[in-house]
C-alpha cells in the first residue's frame, strides 16, 4: 500500500519580494517563505542595515533571513527603480519596511504600485499608524515600548522603568503582519483583488497589552510597575526560591489559591484574612510571598515543580538560555531547525515556524544569503540576458556577491 504523498507547503506558487531591514519586514517576508512562498529580498547597494550592526545584526541576519534569494540593487538610479518594479510586476506581494516615505519616494508605494497590478498585497511597516503626527517619526521596537506604555508597567516598584528583554515588538509584528498578509491573499484567492495592509509598531505594542488597556480605559486606574508579580493578580508571575532555584507561580484563581495552600501544607493560609481575596493577596504581596516562599524554599527545584503539577497548579522554572537550550522540552521542540549549508558560509540551528502543519513536512532550508548572493540569479530570471547583467555590474546599478564558501552575512 502506498503511503500519501505529503502535500504541498501552503503558499507553494506564491511570490514575496522584500524591502526590508532588520527584523520586522524581513521577519514577515520569512514567515511567509517558511509557509512555501519564493522570497527574493532587494537589498540596497549597502545591503539590510542588519548586516552593519555586530554580533546582533548578524544574529538578525540569521534569525530572519533564511531560505531567500538576495538582489543588491541601487534604487537611487532609474535602471534600478525599473528592475524593482519588473519583479514586483512578476510578485504576489510585497513587504517594505523602510523609513518612512521612502517606498513613495521610489516609486514602489502602494498607491502607485496597485494601480499597475491590482492583485498585490502591498505590506508596508511603520512605526506609527499611517495618519497618526508621528508617521514620519523612524520607529523602532524600543520607541513603540516606550510609547506604548509597555516600559511603564515594567521594571521594579519605585525603580526606572525598563524595556523587556528581547525585541518582542518587532517579533510580534512579524507574525501580526504574516497573518494580516495570509488573509489578503485568501480574500484574493476569492475575489482576485489585492490589499493595502499597514501595520505599525506601536499598535501591535499596545494589541499586547490588551488586558491591561482594557483595565485601564474602563477604571480609569494608572497600571504600576510590579516587578516579577501582576500588578491586578496575586500569585501570578510571582518568583518563589526553591532549594536551588527559583520558580514562577500562579494561582490567583480563588480554587487555585486553595489548591496551592494544601499542596505546600499550610491549608491556614487559604483563610487568613490577609490572603482571602485575589484584591487582599495583591494589597498584601509580600506577607503573601513569604509565607508561601517559607514551604517552597525547602523543596529542590524538581520537587517543587512534581509537587505544584500533580495538583494542577501552573509553575514555571526560570532558566537562563543555558538551562533552557540543556531542559528536555526545548531538546524535543520540532521548532528547532537547522539550516542547511548552501556555500555561502556555513549552517546554524535555529526557530522554525512556532506551530505545526501537522500533515505538511517542513522545507529543508538554507542559511541566510550573502549581500547580493543571487543578483545574477534573480535578473537571469526576470529575463535579463548575460550583456545586460554585465552593463549594470558595470554602471553600479547591481551588485553580485564574490562566490566564496566561507563568506558570511555581511
Amino acid at each position: 500500500m502506498n503511503e500519501r504523498a505529503a502535500p504541498p507547503p501552503p503558499l507553494q506558487g506564491i511570490r514575496v519580494i522584500e524591502l526590508g531591514n532588520y527584523i520586522a519586514g524581513p521577519g514577515t517576508a520569512m514567515t511567509l517563505g517558511d509557509l512555501g512562498a519564493e522570497v527574493v529580498k532587494i537589498e540596497s547597494m549597502e545591503g539590510d542595515m542588519a548586516r552593519h550592526t555586530g554580533h546582533f545584526g548578524h544574529a538578525m541576519l540569521r534569525a530572519y533571513n533564511r531560505s531567500k534569494k538576495s538582489i543588491a540593487l541601487d534604487l537611487r538610479q532609474p535602471r534600478g527603480k525599473e528592475i524593482a518594479r519588473r519583479l514586483i510586476a512578476g510578485a504576489d506581494v510585497l513587504v517594505q519596511n523602510l523609513r518612512p516615505g521612502a517606498a513613495e519616494a521610489l516609486g514602489l508605494g502602494a498607491e502607485a504600485l496597485r494601480a499597475q497590478h491590482p492583485g498585490l498585497v502591498h505590506v508596508s511597516i511603520a512605526g506609527f499608524p499611517a495618519e497618526a503626527p508621528s508617521r514620519d517619526r523612524p520607529g523602532y521596537d524600543i520607541a513603540a515600548q516606550a510609547e506604548s506604555g509597555m516600559m511603564s508597567v515594567t521594571g521594579e516598584p519605585g525603580g526606572l522603568p525598563q524595556k523587556v528583554g528581547a525585541t518582542i515588538i518587532d517579533a510580534a509584528t512579524v507574525q501580526v503582519g504574516a497573518q494580516a498578509t495570509l488573509a489578503a491573499l485568501f480574500r484574493r484567492e476569492r475575489t482576485g483583488i489585492g490589499e493595502t495592509i499597514r501595520v505599525s509598531l506601536l499598535e501591535v505594542a499596545l494589541n499586547l497589552q490588551l488586558p491591561n488597556w482594557s483595565d485601564y480605559m474602563v477604571r480609569g486606574v494608572e497600571p504600576s510597575r510590579s516587578g516579577d508579580g501582576q500588578p491586578m493578580n496575586a500569585p501570578a508571575a510571582d518568583i518563589f526560591r526553591t532549594r536551588d532555584g527559583m520558580v514562577v507561580v500562579s494561582a490567583y484563581v480563588q480554587s487555585h489559591w486553595v489548591r496551592l495552600c494544601e499542596a505546600i501544607g499550610s491549608p491556614a493560609l487559604a483563610t487568613d484574612a490577609r490572603f482571602l481575596t485575589n484584591e487582599l493577596r495583591v494589597a498584601n504581596r509580600p506577607a503573601m510571598k513569604e509565607a508561601v516562599s517559607a514551604r517552597l524554599s525547602q523543596c529542590s527545584t524538581q520537587a517543587c515543580v512534581e509537587l505544584l503539577t500533580r495538583n494542577s497548579i501552573v509553575v514555571g522554572v526560570v532558566r537562563s538560555y543555558s538551562e533552557a537550550l540543556a531542559g528536555e522540552d526545548f531538546r524535543s521542540s520540532r521548532m528547532v531547525i537547522d539550516v542547511a549549508p548552501n556555500g555561502e558560509r556555513p549552517g546554524y540551528p535555529s526557530f522554525g515556524l512556532p506551530y505545526e502543519l501537522a500533515d505538511t513536512p517542513r522545507r529543508p532550508t538554507q542559511a541566510a544569503p550573502a549581500h547580493g548572493a543571487h543578483t545574477e540569479e534573480v535578473l537571469r530570471e526576470a529575463g535579463f540576458g548575460p550583456e545586460e547583467i554585465a552593463a549594470l555590474k558595470a554602471e553600479g546599478v547591481v551588485r553580485a556577491a564574490p562566490v566564496d564558501p566561507s563568506a558570511r552575512p555581511g
